[in-house]
């Protein structure tokens, strides 16, 4: 697998790449991997460059597998409509945003071949035969558990990992955590410090990840919907993207990010002399 620069939002792929967007991403997910491979086996074997990772090949579960500790983002925009049953879940009366729910909620989505993503229940899963009860079960209980790892790894370098999803498949009959964890694209952090301070005067919570550039999209009119148009990325914005991905991978694993430069060329050929060591 090799990790682009590319970036989306609201399931459209945006104009202009991120410089080193790819290598954050695959590196901050071989750590998230390598530190929770003890709570279930998951599909990486090696990472040979900054950007490309081998793994095993599994059966995906076409669903997402999203876990919410704070009110935010989907579920607050759901939660301000007036509604309090997110796929399924309850959420509890008298929330602000932000806030922490008394226990994590698992909100299932369903992973679409195309189109949008779409919010769906574990009645519905199990109905639609995505999973059995049995693997639904195990699914659920491995979120959980990569949740509290994550929230833990994460208070430990001062933040709050508020929500995220997982994706997982099957590997020779057993359930697989896939693809990357823990990452600004599938995770949210709240900055630990001043949280509760910001949250108790009602200001906007300090934030590392993908969020900013959805709340840019939204203030310029664009959710991804018929007729709307992805407004223009300045050089200025592009690099303000990367520096915030950069920032991220620092902040959650407490290591300086090294940019790897090297040509395509010598990528592949690395990647190639590590899937032959592999077979």
């Amino acid at each position: 697998m090799i990790a682009s620069d590319r970036i989306s939002a609201f399931d459209v792929i945006l104009p202009r790449t991120i410089p080193y967007k790819g290598q954050v991403l695959n590196q901050l997910a071989a750590y998230m991997l390598n530190a929770t491979k003890d709570i279930c086996p998951n599909w990486l074997l090696q990472t040979p460059t900054g950007n490309s990772s081998i793994g095993y090949k599994c059966q995906p579960f076409k669903v997402e597998v999203v876990v919410r500790g704070n009110l935010c983002g989907h579920a607050w925009r759901t939660y301000y409509s007036g509604q309090r049953i997110l796929c399924g879940a309850l959420m509890p009366d008298d929330l602000k945003e932000n806030d922490f729910f008394p226990t994590p909620l698992i909100t299932p989505s369903t992973k679409a071949e195309q189109g949008h993503d779409e919010d769906i229940s574990e009645q519905e899963i199990l109905r639609q035969g995505l999973a059995t009860e049995k693997e639904w079960e195990q699914i659920k209980a491995y979120a959980l558990q990569l949740f509290a790892r994550g929230k833990e790894l994460a208070m430990e370098q001062g933040l709050i990992l508020a929500d995220t999803k997982y994706e997982f498949g099957k590997r020779d009959g057993k359930v697989v955590l896939m693809d990357e964890i823990h990452t600004p694209d599938s995770s949210r952090y709240f900055y630990a410090e001043g949280f509760e301070e910001r949250q108790a005067k009602g200001e906007k919570q300090k934030q590392l990840s993908k969020e900013f550039v959805r709340e840019w999209l939204i203030a310029n009119e664009f959710m991804g919907k018929e007729g709307q148009t992805v407004p223009e990325m300045s050089d200025e914005w592009v690099e303000t993207i990367s520096n915030r991905y950069i920032e991220l991978y620092e902040k959650v694993t407490g290591r300086l990010f090294e940019p790897e430069s090297i040509s395509d060329e010598e990528n592949y050929k690395k990647i190639a002399d590590a899937m032959d060591k592999v077979k």
